[in-house]
């Protein structure tokens, strides 16, 4: 065969499997939302960071508690996955201590009471393959009874303070708080101590008071430092935070002294929340 009949059946070998390529295109796909849609939660409370992974399934018309998800049977707290939940320091859930890890928390719906189980399989899908013998802790929860229908399973955090907060497990008609703790005392109370002791000029002298006072500190020290605070800069809510430990201390006329001046201070401010503040103060005093 000459080179000029091999070049056009080469062409056209080429063209069919171009055509052919064209007509062999993958047809479209139809992507569709998730049944369970993934949600990530992420919460700093104090010092730590908490993130859980769950999927929230809906109501949809079904019997959930007693129905769908039967009583007394270890559940996954949401749908696919097991939900997962992530802490980067130890925590308490109502009162049982938790190293810092990564865990599956699974749960035990009863009609008056739940389990909640904090387990170290984190990995697995759905409670098919729960062990008992991972769990790191069990302890009980109250379930109460909401006055509105919550659609979709829901993790949240509530009532976020300092070193605690509520993590609320809601779904349908119901829902079960759960107190998170964290200890942040020591570890603050050390940093106060140590840069209060240092050589550095700008020192937190209103935020230690506050922590020391808002966490039964020593109240001597408070005293001393809202006091530094003062003297740069007189501010009402500064002053307000004086007449507070001082009533603490068991000096009355002097906290009575301050709230008068942080009431002044806080009108000329035009910040009446801290007149009322005050009042109240000298009236819980007299």
């Amino acid at each position: 065969m000459n080179s000029k009949k091999l070049s056009l059946i080469c062409a056209i070998g080429s063209g069919l499997v171009l055509s052919s390529g064209v007509f062999a295109a993958e047809p479209p796909k139809v992507e569709f939302p998730a049944p369970s849609p993934a949600c990530t939660l992420k919460q700093h409370v104090g010092l730590t960071d908490i993130e859980i992974d769950y999927s929230r399934p809906g109501v949809k018309g079904r019997d959930i508690y007693g129905g769908m998800i039967p009583y007394d049977k270890v559940w996954r707290t949401g749908a696919n996955q097991a939900t997962k939940i992530v802490f980067s320091t130890p925590v308490k859930l109502n009162g049982s201590e938790i190293p810092a890890g990564t865990y599956a928390l699974m749960t035990i719906p009863g009609k008056d009471e739940w389990t909640i189980v904090i387990n170290k399989g984190s990995e697995q899908w759905g409670a098919y393959k729960y062990d008992q013998k991972d769990d790191v802790v069990r302890f009980k929860a109250t379930p109460h009874k909401l006055d509105h229908e919550v659609e979709t399973f829901t993790i949240e955090f509530a009532d976020i303070k300092d070193d605690s907060a509520s993590l609320n497990l809601s779904w349908d008609k119901t829902v079960v708080p759960v107190k998170l703790e964290v200890d942040i005392t020591k570890k603050i109370v050390s940093q106060i101590e140590a840069v209060m002791a240092s050589d550095e000029k700008k020192k937190p002298y209103y935020q230690a008071a506050q922590f020391y006072f808002n966490h039964g500190q020593d109240l001597k020290k408070a005293k001393t430092w809202v006091d530094a605070a003062i003297a740069e800069r007189e501010a009402h809510y500064i002053v307000y935070l004086k007449a507070e430990i001082l009533a603490k201390l068991g000096d009355k006329a002097g906290a009575i002294a301050a709230a008068k001046q942080s009431s002044e201070l806080a009108t000329k401010a035009n910040d009446p929340s801290f007149v009322k503040l005050n009042a109240d103060l000298i009236s819980s005093l007299k």
